[in-house]
């Protein structure tokens, strides 16, 4: 942000066109009671900044901004475009998104706008260029807020403008159009085009598509509306030069990748609302704050978006009890977040989110939600010696959009749920209190001691490299099933996966020869060195210079290899795991990979509702379940009530 606070930025979304302008002094005064110090403002306000094409109306919003300025709160301005108005659809229907089944999709909802339709763009810019030459200098602004959620309900749009501005970014990856049959393999299935021209956007078809050029389409339409958001912020930034620009993240989303996008934000942010009727909600959002921290460089992030309770889109919506809203928010803060914002201030009482809960809820200052807002932002108070502090992690678990969209399309081996998969190794380390950051495939790990690649399906040369000197190096590789399967133009690895006939394949010291998917769900046995169940997923592999761990017990692939490893000069170990672990194997597999990765575990074994992280020489250890229980921490015996928390010195 533009300075380093004194203590954790603490607020939400503010809506003040949405209520009578006398509630607006007494928001205020109630967010000064709450110890809020950051609101959200103008994130839908397009129609009130902008009632017709070219005619302006700031005055509400200078009264709002001055308002909070005199009030202490400081304001991260949207720039109002995620929602365009009623007269753009009006004037320009050709600006609003098409399905994949052809149907133009109408006005009434909000990012009804095809990222790349030229009317939306010339409209939403003229209106940022008015914000910015506006606000830039205001006292109250400390950050600017591009968007809402991109990609969020319209991830990709197959309207005629799209597929023309897909063809520029396939002249501009391929060059020529021979490039592009070679690359998408359209000598099967005679799809060879003889010109851009040709080539459409992957609608509906009859079959399955082309996979590649699904694939490219998916890469094309986070890039489309990335370069949104970039044109946003180069008006904002000729106006603001040193003010921080962002837009929310929401966690683990499929349909944009956040690898591209986050060297473009000053600040990652985030949007996560973790579902209390879910148990292993805990695992998804540890992870997802983690990942937060790993897209800025292990640099603090800021909570954009959360709950203070129940949410409005689940059947049900369960409301989160007592302790959950303060544990969700500390546990971001022990995570690397700098700030705890929500969604909203003041609870709706009309439109489609009336029912989201907020900071001050329906029923007013004098209830349970409001005074446990209360209650978290005096003790975010307290907290500010964490502000822009690391959370150090040694353990890094590799992370690829690429492979998650490829993973799942159609016409692979079997269905297979790319991020459950991932968490089920992270769960693994989370339930030994070892702290995790997410990598790129093609990045540098020479920070790490241990390096996990779990169902790695898409592998670059760059990215098989990579993987390949984690062993030589001297640390510890774990490589899971269904990597290395794919190049990056999804080009099947020849001579046995893992990158096909290269470093990794060597690192590992195996091939494999083929899957088999289990039909009927039932476990199957895993013996030897370190024995167990297993589940969903076996490979027949063979062995070249590794060490067989264990074998299968039963299955398709009775008698061979399950697990194997490589010991390498210099004490470096690459680890082959050829199916999906239950949780007490994964829990045996994480101690002997801790170890060849000389990392220690804060548990001496695994503890299933307890996590603990250690920021800025604080250590935050946390119950996610409903009974109390108590643990030993660093020779110190920690009692947490249901749902609780707690700071200990680490």
């Amino acid at each position: 942000m533009t300075e380093t606070p004194s203590r954790i930025r603490y607020g939400g979304d503010y809506n003040p066109e949405q209520w009578p302008t006398p509630v607006w002094n007494e928001d205020v005064r109630l967010m000064q009671q709450a110890h809020v110090t950051t609101v959200t403002v103008a994130v839908f306000a397009w129609a009130l900044l902008e009632p017709e094409p070219g005619r302006y109306e700031f005055g509400w919003l200078d009264d709002v901004l001055d308002r909070l300025n005199r009030g202490g709160i400081r304001v991260i301005l949207a720039t109002a475009t995620a929602s365009p108005p009623a007269w753009l659809a009006h004037r320009h229907p050709e600006s609003l998104p098409v399905s994949i089944d052809g149907v133009r999709l109408a006005f009434g909802s909000r990012q009804q706008f095809s990222p790349s339709s030229a009317a939306y763009r010339h409209h939403a810019m003229r209106l940022v260029t008015q914000l910015a030459s506006r606000y830039a200098a205001h006292p109250a602004v400390e950050a600017w807020h591009v968007g809402n959620e991109y990609g969020n309900h319209v991830p990709r749009s197959y309207d005629p403008e799209s597929q023309e501005a897909f063809r520029v970014w396939l002249r501009n990856r391929y060059v020529d159009i021979d490039a592009l049959n070679a690359a998408w393999g359209t000598a099967f299935w005679s799809q060879t085009y003889q010109s851009f021209a040709e080539v459409g956007v992957p609608s509906a078809a009859p079959m399955i598509r082309n996979p590649t050029q699904v694939l490219d389409f998916d890469r094309f339409s986070s890039d489309a509306l990335l370069a949104l958001y970039r044109a946003e912020a180069e008006i904002i930034r000729s106006h603001a030069r040193d003010v921080p620009i962002t837009t929310n993240f929401m966690g683990f989303f499929k349909d944009v990748d956040y690898w591209s996008w986050a060297p473009h934000v000053d600040v990652v942010s985030d949007d996560l609302y973790p579902d209390p009727a879910d148990p292993r909600s805990r695992v998804l959002s540890a992870a997802a704050r983690d990942l937060m921290r790993s897209l800025g460089g292990g640099k603090p992030w800021l909570l954009m978006e959360q709950a203070t309770s129940a949410v409005n889109w689940r059947p049900p919506n369960v409301p989160l009890a007592d302790g959950r809203h303060r544990l969700n928010s500390l546990q971001a803060v022990a995570r690397g977040a700098d700030g705890v914002l929500h969604f909203q201030w003041r609870q709706s009482a009309a439109g489609a989110e009336k029912f989201h809960s907020a900071m001050l809820p329906h029923a007013g200052e004098d209830t349970r939600v409001h005074q446990n807002v209360r209650r978290l932002g005096e003790e975010l108070t307290r907290l500010g010696d964490l502000v822009g502090a690391d959370v150090p992690a040694k353990v890094a678990l590799c992370f690829d959009w690429d492979s998650w969209r490829a993973i799942e399309q159609d016409g692979t081996p079997a269905v297979v749920d790319y991020l459950d998969t991932v968490l089920r190794f992270y769960e693994g380390f989370l339930r030994r209190g070892v702290t995790v950051d997410f990598l790129h495939p093609e990045a540098d790990s020479s920070g790490y001691s241990l390096v996990i690649a779990p169902a790695a399906h898409v592998l670059s040369d760059d990215a098989v490299r990579a993987l390949a000197s984690v062993s030589a190096r001297g640390d510890a590789l774990v490589v899971t099933y269904l990597s290395g399967v794919v190049d990056e133009n999804l080009h099947i690895r020849l001579g046995g996966y893992l990158g096909g006939e290269g470093a990794l394949r060597g690192a590992l010291g195996v091939r494999v020869e083929e899957f088999a998917p289990a039909a009927d769900g039932a476990p199957f046995g895993i013996s030897g060195g370190i024995s167990g169940e297993a589940h969903f997923w076996q490979e027949l592999i063979r062995v070249d210079d590794a060490q067989v761990v264990s074998t299968f017990d039963s299955g398709f692939a009775a008698g061979s290899p399950a697990i194997t490893v490589k010991r390498h000069d210099g004490g470096g170990a690459a680890w082959y795991l050829a199916t999906r672990p239950s949780t007490a194997l994964m829990d045996e597999l994480v101690t002997a990979w801790l170890a060849d990765g000389r990392v220690a575990a804060v548990f001496d074994r695994a503890v299933a509702d307890v996590e603990t992280v250690v920021r800025g020489g604080r250590r935050f250890v946390a119950n996610h379940a409903a009974t109390p229980t108590v643990v030993t921490v660093d020779d110190r015996r920690i009692d947490l009530p249901g749902y609780g928390a707690v700071w200990v010195e680490s």
